[in-house]
């Protein structure tokens, strides 16, 4: 028996030695030493995350711009820490006039910001100070000490105008609106950095607990609201209208619950001045909901869990001029079955998605806020990459702030796959050399090679955008082909069965491919996410051999690419030899391929296909 343990705790410190190789930065040992998080890539016996149940109530009266709202947070502290200074996310201060953030504001995005009218901590009245200058955050000292394993309520009334231009939220029109980040949140408190006080400056995204939401919302009499969870009371609707919905849950069909005669006949909904939508969705990060008096809704379903049969509602509200929402629907069936069945193959998690036009092609847990485009097969592909978050990040709780690339480079790389399955891979992937390498690749400025693990609050401009979605996309796929589709499949799948509902980082899924592969993978994360490589690769020279030919490659960028041997003999004839980033793991600047054969080569040409190469100059041998 003694001999078992020590033989277990060998391997186990030897595999630990290995996976300390990757730089980790000091705030995440200590999550590591203090249990929290374990060097296998599980969470650790000491993890933990803090959760929240919040009571919403919102109303819009358009055309008035005042949004109001209340709602109650009963917050609960896991952690094994007291808690006396909370901190209360308030992410439409955004809007106000001097705010810091990443893009123009144009004055019709500008608006006053949040404005809480009352507060109270467990029934009793506190004052509300108000945010120093324009922040998006503003923590408090709690009357009494939240200690460890107990729970506070907290209430907010508050209101904001909403802004005129919309972009990830606001108006999509004069009487229809999107809103999403409207609600005073409590901020994320981990076991690595403590409370999330970054703020929102409308480029990088967001970080959020999984919590547990009501979410009611007040409008006018025949104004349908379409919103994140499962509509509560579908008699807000007239008997015709509720059972075409009930209808759209159980067919593959298309059913039009709400076309433009119908919203000219004003008969939608039951005829109260001001009717209440009530929705509900459980152990999510956020919820948003958007409302209009004049947008057709279509809906159907799809299977989406084939054990259980499982079906998922996909809807869509548009104007009706928008010929490619009338598609709409249909695109995010395929996107549903598509995702769930093959990449990454894990059922849809949630009951249903919604796809609202609108201006953002941005997504939001069970709701996608999408611009019209004439081009059928791009608003396929946008309203394919945003329903592709629902696994990354809704699904996984990952904090896009400082890691973007955990989630938008997994919809990149999941937006090429179905992409292909779409149009063809010739198409796909030219499209996608276009739009997600062509940028980073062609451009030799400092901030294109900047290591895609750095946080993206330290990042701006092209740097972040390009470490965000091409160049870790590239580095999963790379993955993939190094592992093979069944490996690579089944450490995606273990990683998200470990860490979905929780907040991983990026050093706990390169720790669960290495364990679930049983591979000491660091060789190749260190090269492609802690490096300043890029793709550049040569062919030194071609020399004759016993067996064939011997061809030498250089790897000038570093990146442990994939790569295409192709061989013209003198005859005319070509042939391929595909090299896997397995040929770099022992000498990442130099290796060589062996060409079997008797034939004679004419010439060598390297071809990376997506993996493009920074120059080409240098990729071809001729005899």
């Amino acid at each position: 028996m003694k001999k078992s343990y020590l033989l277990f705790f060998s391997v186990a410190f030897a595999f630990c030695a290995q996976a300390q190789q990757l730089y980790m930065p000091r705030n995440l040992q200590e999550a590591y030493n203090k249990g929290t998080r374990s060097m296998d890539g599980n969470p650790g016996p000491k993890y933990w995350q803090n959760h929240g149940i919040y009571d919403i109530t919102v109303t819009a009266m358009p055309p008035d711009r005042t949004i109001s709202g209340s709602e109650t947070i009963t917050y609960f502290n896991n952690s094994p820490d007291t808690i006396n200074h909370p901190v209360i996310k308030l992410i439409l201060n955004i809007h106000k006039p001097g705010a810091a953030r990443l893009r123009d504001a144009s004055p019709d995005y500008l608006a006053p910001g949040v404005n809480i009218t009352k507060f109270t901590v467990n029934g009793q009245p506190e004052t509300w100070r108000q945010p120093v200058g324009h922040s998006t955050w503003q923590s408090f000292t709690m009357p009494k000490p939240l200690l460890p394993h107990d729970s506070v309520k907290l209430a907010f009334n508050w209101n904001y105008e909403i802004s005129l231009e919309s972009g990830r939220e606001g108006m999509l029109d004069s009487t229809s609106y999107f809103l999403a980040y409207f609600y005073p949140r409590v901020a994320v408190f981990d076991d690595y950095y403590g409370w999330d006080r970054m703020d929102f400056n409308d480029a990088l995204e967001f970080y959020n607990d999984f919590n547990d939401y009501t979410l009611r919302v007040n409008v006018p009499k025949n104004y349908i609201v379409w919103a994140t969870g499962t509509l509560l009371n579908p008699n807000v609707l007239q008997p015709a209208y509720k059972d075409r919905l009930e209808k759209s849950m159980a067919t593959d069909e298309v059913v039009h619950i709400a076309t433009k005669e119908d919203l000219a006949a004003k008969n939608i909904t039951v005829q109260n001045d001001t009717n209440t939508w009530v929705w509900a969705a459980s152990n999510i990060t956020d919820v948003a909901c958007a409302l209009s008096d004049h947008y057709n809704w279509d809906a159907s379903s799809v299977v989406v869990d084939d054990r259980d049969h499982r079906r998922a509602s996909v809807q869509a509200a548009f104007l009706d001029h928008a010929n490619d929402f009338h598609h709409m629907v249909e695109f995010g069936r395929h996107s549903l079955d598509w995702l769930s069945h093959n990449w990454p193959g894990v059922p849809y998690p949630f009951p249903k998605t919604t796809i609202v036009q609108g201006f953002a092609d941005m997504e939001y847990p069970m709701m996608v806020n999408d611009n019209t485009t004439p081009n059928l097969d791009f608003s396929r592909l946008v309203v394919e990459h945003e329903i592709a978050h629902s696994w990354f990040p809704f699904y996984m709780g990952i904090n896009e702030t400082k890691y973007g690339f955990m989630d938008e480079g997994w919809a990149t790389t999941f937006e090429l796959l179905i992409g292909r399955a779409d149009v063809g891979e010739e198409k796909a992937d030219n499209l996608y050399k276009q739009f997600r390498v062509n940028g980073w690749i062609n451009d030799p400025s400092a901030e294109e090679d900047l290591p895609i693990v750095t946080p993206g609050n330290a990042m701006n401009g092209v740097g972040l955008g390009n470490n965000e979605y091409g160049k870790p996309s590239l580095g999963y796929l790379a993955m993939k082909d190094l592992l093979g589709d069944g490996l690579f499949r089944k450490c995606l799948h273990e990683y998200i069965s470990r860490w979905h509902g929780k907040h991983p980082t990026p050093w706990d899924f390169f720790y669960t491919f290495n364990d679930e592969s049983g591979e000491d993978l660091n060789w190749f994360w260190s090269n492609w996410y802690f490096s300043n490589y890029y793709i550049d690769l040569a062919v030194e020279k071609v020399t004759k051999s016993a067996t064939g030919y011997n061809v030498a490659i250089k790897n000038i960028g570093g990146y442990a690419s994939p790569v295409d041997v192709v061989a013209t003999y003198t005859d005319g004839s070509t042939e391929t030899f595909h090299q896997t980033p397995a040929i770099w793991k022992k000498n990442q600047k130099q290796t060589s391929v062996n060409i079997p054969g008797k034939k004679k080569i004419a010439q060598v040409e390297l071809k990376g296909g997506i993996w493009m190469d920074a120059d080409e100059s240098n990729n071809i041998w001729k005899q």
